[in-house]
């Protein structure tokens, strides 16, 4: 397949992207930060918004070569946590298996960005694969093995399926989780060979797909995600909250209807990552929270992920959300709660007697 993607500052000035008086500033973040646009992305850019929410995730910016407070280049502590190279040990009932280093769009906000790209981490050798198989068969309170990267599906069915009938093979290796932007970003490599080297007989797989906002969901990558589903392979979405992307209600909203429409289900809405040179992009937790109340009044409950942080240095991730259960009042009876409705009208429960 032809790569037409753009991986210069150059080629999206000559592709009307950037303005030439940005190209030597930009040239510098790509020399920094791994750039590519592929052609699914680059027809959904709005040269005229200044403001176009999907060129703010994916055209590089100046701010990025500023750092910001407490930003990491390993900002959730991935290698803290990595026995071998390749696997990510975190939590006790799953492991990430990072296969490549490599993806088909770069995002501006990446958590990983130090680490992906051309010039980033080399992809997995046959030894090292070998070494991370040989790590989860030793552990069998694995039960779940989380494919990501980079970016999994920009892999060869062939391999693909090679990799994930090697865990199907590991006996308490129940569920093999797949993280991916490719059904938006190169839909076309979605192809039913594709489909079915995820599949594995006796073992749940889930393809989760990345995007955040409703304009990524074109027919293309709805269709794309159909042939997963429509074979039998579930999918959920994983979201970023992105100042001028999706921190408005209306959008976020949009987006997680976008995703139930398409039989996805709303998984996570990250909190930014202290990514470095990514300030720009981020929100405050409160906002973040005050956007998880207006879902809850206004949605479905289909639509609503769970919103989440991952603590810097490798703690975890924890959900970060409002809550609705407030202290009970000094003078209520034992046991009672004050919670709050989805109007912010405080209750208490159980109501008291009379």
């Amino acid at each position: 397949m032809t790569d037409k993607a753009l991986r210069t500052p150059a080629a999206l000035v000559d592709a009307g992207l950037a303005p030439a008086e940005e190209l030597r500033a930009l040239e510098a973040v790509a020399a920094r930060y791994a750039m590519a646009i592929p052609p699914a992305i680059a027809a959904l850019i709005e040269p005229a918004d200044p403001n176009d929410p999907i060129a703010r995730q994916f055209i590089p910016s100046p701010a990025e070569l500023t750092a910001g407070p407490g930003e990491s280049a390993d900002p959730i502590g991935d290698d803290a946590h990595s026995p071998v190279e390749g696997i990510v040990h975190r939590y006790p009932d799953r492991v990430l298996l990072k296969l490549v280093h490599v993806c088909p769009v770069y995002c501006r906000f990446c958590f990983r960005r130090a680490m992906v790209g051309p010039r980033g981490r080399p992809s997995l050798s046959r030894a090292q694969l070998d070494a991370a198989f040989a790590y989860i068969r030793a552990h069998a309170e694995i039960w779940e093995v989380i494919l990501t990267g980079g970016d999994p599906l920009i892999l060869s069915a062939r391999k693909l399926r090679d990799i994930v009938s090697a865990l199907a093979a590991i006996d308490h290796v129940r569920v093999i989780r797949i993280h991916s932007r490719v059904p938006v970003a190169a839909p076309e490599r979605v192809t039913p060979a594709l489909v079915r080297a995820v599949r594995a007989a006796g073992r749940a797989t889930y393809v989760v797909l990345h995007a955040n906002h409703p304009r990524e969901l074109t027919a293309a990558a709805r269709s794309a995600c159909a042939r997963f589903i429509d074979a039998g392979v579930p999918m959920l979405s994983q979201s970023v909250l992105l100042k001028g992307v999706n921190d408005d209600l209306d959008t976020l909203g949009a987006l997680m209807r976008t995703f139930v429409e398409a039989r996805i289900k709303p998984y996570y809405l990250h909190h930014a990552d202290l990514a470095p040179g990514t300030a720009h992009l981020r929100t405050t937790l409160a906002d973040g929270q005050a956007l998880m109340r207006g879902l809850r009044a206004r949605l479905s409950g289909l639509c609503q992920p769970a919103y989440v942080l991952d603590l810097p240095g490798g703690a975890g991730k924890v959900p970060v959300g409002p809550t609705y259960l407030r202290r009970e009042p000094a003078d209520a009876a034992p046991h009672s709660y004050r919670i709050d409705d989805l109007c912010g009208q405080p209750h208490v429960y159980p109501p008291a007697d009379g």
